[in-house]
């Protein structure tokens, strides 16, 4: 277990790293544009990313727990949850729980949108 939390881990610092430097690199290449495309390519491309290695367990690519959890939830977690939600949702829609996939997506949002505002509203008091 403690092997595991460690690779985690190493993972969620390199992909906090990767994070910061493709958001950066991406958002200098728009220049002052409004959208936020550097926080929109990391999420894409992180949902990419565990597509690929969620695709190739499938497809029966051998991974130790170790290194399974070292790219998802470790480097892809790092680099953006948003990659996970994506892939819990692409889950439940190949489930063909439709109904699910709505609730999930529109309340992670909604709710998620919400709370940020509760939070910034909470510090101007």
């Amino acid at each position: 277990m403690l092997r595991t939390i460690l690779y985690i881990a190493l993972g969620s610092g390199l992909g906090g790293v990767m994070r910061f430097l493709v958001s950066r690199w991406v958002q200098a290449f728009f220049g002052n544009a409004i959208f936020p495309w550097g926080t929109f390519a990391v999420n894409v491309i992180g949902c990419f990313i565990i597509g690929v290695i969620y695709g190739a367990v499938d497809r029966g690519c051998e991974l130790s727990p170790e290194m399974k959890a070292f790219l998802t939830v470790g480097l892809c977690g790092g680099f953006t949850t948003f990659s996970t939600f994506i892939h819990e949702n692409y889950l439940l829609f190949n489930s063909s729980e439709f109904p699910t996939v709505a609730l999930y997506a529109g309340a992670s949002f909604t709710v998620g949108l919400l709370m940020a505002y509760a939070g910034h509203l909470c510090m101007k008091v």
